[in-house]
């Protein structure tokens, strides 16, 4: 690799011992995937996949003790991934010895560091850092050094930013230096789309499923993808945008798709079009039945299959408002019809902290908890590791809390119909 005089000076050290071994990785990383650079991050903000101090990961809170130690001073300041716990959030006492005295033991201290390392704030704690209620939001083609794979989807596909899928602690050490490698989705040759994709439904599919069939197609290949956005006449809209943050968070997690075209849609698919084609490109074609097929695969892993849900979550990744209003009004809406007060299944919705405080300024934010369901700036992902919650018999919409955990997939109208008491087929 080769290194700048001021990126040469840190791995020799002249700014510090600490220093130079975060620079050696950093190095050490571009080197394993062919980089033979590194280049400046030029985003505002970083952003932390790693949000929560489970007690396994003690050896990386010992390495922030070191890099604090040495008194770094970051280049950049940073959000991270939303917090493990919620008092408001369902669970038992058994559930909560668990998670306080064994699994997140060392949350306190993961905090702590995190406020040293410089977190932009308290409530900046959210696997969708770019809402605009907490803005982190890049500008297209900023270099950043972001970890969380729906959120890097979303930078790359959505904003036109620029980051390779980075894992935890590479992410916080890209902050602190101000450099990552140049590979991958960073470069032009690695932003283009060895597949197409022809999306030939009878209506709008729902983001998560679709998100789902082509992530387990292409897994880590960016593809092109054509016929979505005649279901999105006004363009990049919010409804557009919250619908591609779902779809993203699903190839990212059954797949691992850190970048998509949509042809029409995605400001790289508007301004090159089929230029972001590779020759020789291979085609897949979703239609109704592709996605029945998908949805058909997906494994039932509950112990009794037959088994009525104990726990609902919405909203992995984070809601954004408008989902939460539209949450809200259908919920209402269902209720009303089945002649019932409260949803039927005991239900978390969740969302970035700074959401939450405007969600509840307003009316919906007494609606929405007449209904009986929890606002909360949970990660559930977090939430189902405890080997007590995997146990239960948990309904999402989300197909990657459904990937990485227990937790059953339902389509957005059926859970809709299972909280407001109309049993699941």
């Amino acid at each position: 690799m080769i290194l700048t005089p001021e990126q040469q000076a840190i791995l020799d050290g002249e700014k510090g011992e600490v220093l130079s071994k975060v620079m050696k990785t950093l190095v050490m990383y571009g080197e394993a995937f062919g980089a033979e650079k590194l280049v400046p991050v030029t985003s505002k903000y970083g952003h932390t996949v790693i949000s929560f101090g489970i007690n396994a990961m003690k050896p990386v809170y010992d390495l922030y003790d070191q890099i604090l130690s040495a008194n770094v001073e970051f280049k950049q300041k940073f959000t991270a991934d939303p917090l493990p716990l919620d008092p408001n959030v369902p669970s038992s006492l058994l559930q909560d010895l668990v998670f306080k005295q064994f699994m997140y033991k060392q949350q306190e201290r993961y905090e702590d560091q995190l406020r040293r390392m410089g977190i932009t704030g308290s409530k900046d704690f959210t696997c969708a850092c770019y809402f605009d209620e907490v803005g982190n939001i890049p500008e297209k083609g900023d270099v950043l050094s972001w970890a969380e794979s729906s959120a890097v989807s979303y930078a790359n596909s959505v904003l036109g930013a620029r980051c390779n899928r980075n894992s935890g602690m590479i992410d916080i050490m890209g902050s602190a230096v101000g450099y990552v490698p140049y590979f991958g989705l960073l470069t032009d040759e690695g932003r283009k789309a060895p597949w197409v994709v022809e999306v030939k439904t009878s209506a709008r599919p729902e983001a998560q499923l679709l998100g789902s069939a082509i992530g387990m197609k292409v897994m880590e290949d960016v593809p092109y993808i054509r016929g979505l956005d005649k279901y999105f006449p006004d363009g990049l809209d919010a409804d557009a945008k919250a619908y591609l943050k779902d779809f993203g968070a699903a190839a990212a997690s059954n797949g691992a798709v850190g970048l998509y075209h949509v042809e029409g849609l995605t400001p790289e698919a508007v301004e090159q079009g089929e230029s972001l084609i590779l020759d020789g490109a291979q085609v897949y074609v979703v239609d109704d039945a592709e996605l029945e097929r998908v949805r058909a695969s997906y494994p039932v892993i509950w112990k009794n299959p037959d088994a009525k849900p104990k726990l609902c979550f919405v909203g992995c990744p984070h809601l954004t408002m408008d989902q939460l209003i539209d949450w809200t009004e259908k919920v209402e809406a269902g209720l009303r019809k089945n002649c019932l007060s409260k949803v039927t299944v005991p239900t978390v919705f969740t969302t970035a902290p700074a959401v939450v405080e405007e969600f509840n300024k307003g009316p919906y934010g007494w609606r929405l908890k007449k209904t009986g369901v929890v606002l909360s700036y949970i990660c559930p992902l977090m939430y189902m590791n405890n080997p007590l919650s995997k146990k239960m018999p948990v309904i999402t919409c989300s197909n990657k809390l459904r990937t990485y955990t227990s937790a059953r997939y339902y389509t957005e109208s059926e859970i809709l119909d299972i909280l407001t008491g109309k049993e699941a087929e």
